[in-house]
């Protein structure tokens, strides 16, 4: 498959900017997988669409203010690093700014209590860094850190729990799980009092968001690790929901990629409580063991998202869904407006 037949036009002043003040008030597009009917709604009408005995699985990573910027100690010119993962013993690996004068051995000064030293180079901007500080490195993190937010937003963000979800617990992303953004507490309870199960899975987000696909061939990518965590009380929700044949509803991809690593791990067998990495790609052609329905954002044009997205649905109902978002007005991206494949 190529990437290309994953491309779509996107007038850029559809590309959310902010979020919007109420989390509930955006825009939701229905997506029938089966036939791609599709239905203009709200998402606050999230609702009406979900039935008792369904389980909803909600991805409760917390962002980390990860962007930082300093200045190389020799020659004094400005640097970026964003940490996208915690390597251990005060190691990180991250991608530096500007990469062709932040080499193997130079010195990133961020304050008088926080230093970098490049310890190791990787392909486009990757780098090992060791933090050297005093302190308690999260609490420095807190004060100097900015939330690392993609590339397409150019606004300033006012208040940095708006890129957290309201049930965000475990820090290590670099990014959000966006689709998560848009529930309120209020609406979850709402979703509770309907008989539908709430669960969490943790799946911290890293190098991939970032980085656009650099290959030409879709089986030719190679998809980078993320580390995730799936407790026993999950596993135990998620076999009893395919016992009684009740539907897993995924909230956003990371859930998504995090459900269907669990279900080829256990082979057909029952889930069971694990942690560790995974690199899975899905993208069409892929059989889906564990999600049966995904609520999502809409995605960057020939991204894996667009492609794992197509893999539920459908290459055209996809394409058709996102045209159709275009022609409405939807906001896009990050801050944007919602989908749900069912």
């Amino acid at each position: 498959m190529n990437v290309d037949d994953y491309d779509f036009h996107l007038p850029e002043e559809l590309i959310a900017q902010t979020p919007l003040s109420d989390r509930s008030a955006s825009r939701l597009l229905l997506v029938n997988k089966e036939n791609g009917q599709l239905e203009h709604r709200h998402f606050t009408d999230i609702l009406e669409q979900f039935q008792p005995g369904d389980t909803l699985v909600l991805n409760d990573t917390r962002v980390i203010p990860a962007r930082l910027f300093g200045v190389k100690e020799d020659t004094g010119a400005k640097a970026e690093v964003l940490l996208l993962k915690s390597l251990g013993e005060d190691r990180w690996e991250a991608l530096v700014k500007p990469g062709k004068k932040l080499k193997t051995g130079a010195v990133i000064i961020f304050s008088d209590e926080l230093r970098a030293v490049i310890e190791d180079e990787a392909d486009m901007g990757g780098r090992t860094l060791h933090f050297i500080y005093r302190g308690i490195f999260q609490e420095i993190l807190d004060r100097l850190g900015s939330m690392p937010l993609p590339p397409y937003i150019k606004e300033t963000l006012d208040d940095r729990e708006r890129y957290q979800t309201v049930y965000a617990k475990h820090e290590g992303s670099a990014a959000a799980p966006t689709a998560g953004l848009h529930f309120t507490r209020e609406l979850l309870e709402q979703i509770k009092a309907k008989g539908v199960t709430i669960a969490y899975i943790t799946l911290h987000v890293g190098l991939g968001t970032f980085r656009p696909m650099s290959v030409e061939k879709v089986e030719e990518h190679v998809m980078h690790a993320e580390y995730f965590v799936l407790s026993k009380e999950t596993a135990d929700v998620l076999n009893a929901a395919k016992a009684r044949g009740g539907r897993i509803i995924a909230v956003g991809t990371t859930s998504c990629r995090t459900l269907e690593t669990v279900g080829r791990q256990s082979q057909g067998g029952p889930i069971e409580e694990c942690s560790g990495w995974t690199d899975i790609f899905i993208y069409p052609g892929y059989k889906f063991t564990v999600v049966n329905a995904l609520i999502t954002n809409f995605h960057l044009p020939k991204s894996t998202l667009v492609m794992l997205v197509s893999a539920l649905a459908g290459r055209e109902n996809i394409l058709a869904a996102y045209e159709a978002a275009i022609e409405q007005q939807y906001r896009f991206f990050s801050f944007g407006d919602a989908m749900f494949i069912y």
